[in-house]
């Protein structure tokens, strides 16, 4: 019969219980671990590794020395398994101690003997310096041009004499840059040397698991641990099917997870999943201190000299498999579309999590790598929205219910339409029966033009009340170029004020708008509407401000 045994410890516990619990005579014992699972969330991971051992009748620490350095040690937790009955203890996490070189004699003489080497032709750079500047002082202080009784010498001796100095100074200066790019090279020999013979940083964590067996017997253990660097973050592709005549527009919305890590370690050949819990926020929601309403306070002067009493506080195979399946003999030529791996969703009331089906591998620092967690296809609602105001294009967008239970995160999205890609957007965070709003690029066939009717500023009322006024006047026209009708939506700008003495109205000859503030947006206007196939429609929109005569009035963009 097989005994569980499990255990919750941290590295906490381990200091004040391993003196008092431990065994001195229990034996270390080496132990090999494998990275089995990885659970990836938005600020984080954890990690599953399995340790396979034989373990020996009574008590013993399996010491493993391949842990990351970047593992968080309160989180570490162990549990186990095996064929008889056993205990874990205590765990400990600490960095081994640094390694010193094996063969440090040899290198000790090694660094010598290129010390000595490097001192015999720093002696030959000497040399030759001198037989330069003798050479040199030669050409300066000897009688040019005369012999020993002052008589001139031919001037076949003179350049004679010229190519001796001259080959001298040209033997000595080679005689030293040799020697001088030999000394380089020696430098650095030496400088690698002493960085191979100083004690070398722990790379690996080191982890201590006491366990205590009542028979020899074969055991494993999945030790779990937390890591910070490493993350997910959601992406999708938004495919629309414009539909036709005979099939209404159709949305396939893509969920991915592009996955991140730089924890040290090689995360080879695990079972990877992604969750949407969020582990470094904590528990809890902060809790809030008092607010006082009080008079400012004069500060009192400083001696010179003197500080503050109160300190202030410091501010590898791919990842996305594909799947092939057996083709009988006799379709072997006929082209089988490749399926894209989808993840395995676990949907709980306040997270989801989705496992990838079989085993991949992600290095450390190796870039990002994107997988295919889900994919759902609804029915969408089109609609032409333009803003002409800023920009006459009219944007084809598709808006649909988010039907999924599972909270569609905010991320970039991929857009296309009818299989073209049209460029990338943006998704909020959207829940279950929200409804979700994506555009898709610019539709030509509907045109949008906006024109300038008006723009009168002046003044109104009595000769002693006058008041300044500016008036606008604005036509925008559509046109339906489909040879379908389509939902058209239109949306301007009223200025709003902020201030009681200007006075901002919509006129009379104002196409009655069929919504206001959208968006939550104050003065956003909107007018929709049904256009037929070729149809041309005209909105007008007109709108006064008033102020006082004394004063000056701009309308600038809400901050």
């Amino acid at each position: 019969m097989r005994t569980i045994a499990r255990c919750l410890a941290t590295t906490s516990l381990v200091l004040v219980t391993t003196a008092l619990a431990s065994p001195s005579w229990a034996a270390d014992v080496d132990a090999t671990s494998a990275i089995d699972t990885v659970t990836v969330y938005p600020d984080g991971a954890t990690v599953t590794r399995v340790i396979a051992i034989d373990l020996t009748s009574g008590d013993s620490t399996l010491v493993a020395k391949d842990f990351p350095l970047s593992l968080d040690p309160s989180s570490l937790r162990v549990e186990g398994e095996a064929g008889a009955k056993f205990t874990i203890g205590t765990i400990d996490a600490r960095p081994p101690r640094a390694a010193q070189p094996v063969n440090l004699p040899e290198l000790d003489k090694r660094i010598e003997a290129l010390k000595d080497e490097r001192a015999d032709l720093q002696g030959t750079i000497d040399a030759a310096t001198a037989r330069r500047k003798f050479a040199q002082r030669f050409a300066e202080t000897s009688p040019a041009g005369l012999g020993e009784k002052g008589e001139a010498r031919p001037i076949t001796e003179w350049r004679a004499a010229f190519t001796a100095v001259a080959e001298e100074v040209a033997a000595a200066e080679a005689a030293i840059r040799e020697s001088a790019r030999k000394q380089r090279e020696i430098d650095r020999q030496i400088a690698q040397l002493e960085a191979d013979r100083s004690a070398k940083p722990p790379s690996k964590l080191e982890v201590r698991i006491d366990v205590a067996s009542a028979a020899a017997t074969k055991a494993t253990l999945r030790v779990t641990y937390a890591v910070r660097n490493a993350r997910w973050l959601p992406l999708y592709d938004a495919r629309l099917d414009t539909g036709a005549k005979d099939r209404k527009p159709q949305l396939e919305l893509v969920r991915r997870a592009e996955v991140t890590q730089s924890t040290g370690e090689d995360w080879s050949n695990v079972t990877l999943g992604v969750s949407t819990v969020r582990i470094a926020r904590g528990g809890s929601a902060p809790e809030l201190g008092s607010l006082v309403a009080q008079y400012p306070q004069v500060p009192k002067p400083r001696a010179l000299g003197t500080v503050s009493d109160m300190a202030m506080p410091s501010a590898a195979p791919m990842l996305r498999k594909m799947q092939s399946a057996a083709v009988p003999p006799e379709q072997a030529d006929i082209p089988v579309r490749a399926d894209e791996q989808q993840a395995i969703g676990d949907i709980g009331d306040f997270q989801a999590t989705y496992k990838i089906p079989g085993r991949v591998s992600l290095g450390a620092a190796e870039g990002a790598k994107s997988l295919k967690i889900a994919a759902m296809t609804v029915p969408a609602d089109l609609a032409v929205r333009a803003a002409p105001v800023l920009d006459p294009t009219a944007f084809l967008e598709a808006s649909f219910k988010q039907t999924d239970d599972t909270t569609l995160l905010p991320g970039k999205v991929a857009i296309y339409r009818d299989g073209v890609f049209v460029g990338r957007g943006k998704l909020s965070a959207s829940a279950k029966d929200d409804i979700v709003r994506l555009g898709f690029g610019a539709d030509d066939k509907v045109k949008v033009e906006r024109a300038v009717l008006k723009r009168n500023e002046g003044s109104a009322g009595l000769l002693l009340t006058t008041s300044k006024t500016d008036e606008r006047a604005f036509k925008t026209t559509v046109r339906n170029g489909h040879d379908f009708p389509i939902h058209v939506a239109i949306e301007d700008q009223l200025p709003v004020s902020e201030n009681d003495e200007i006075v901002v109205e919509m006129l009379p000859a104002t196409t009655p708008p069929t919504a206001k503030d959208i968006r939550d947006k104050r003065g956003v206007l909107e007018w929709s509407f049904d256009a037929k196939p070729g149809e041309v429609k005209d909105i007008n929109f007109a709108w006064r401000a008033r102020w006082p005569k004394d004063k000056s009035m701009v309308i600038v963009p809400s901050g």
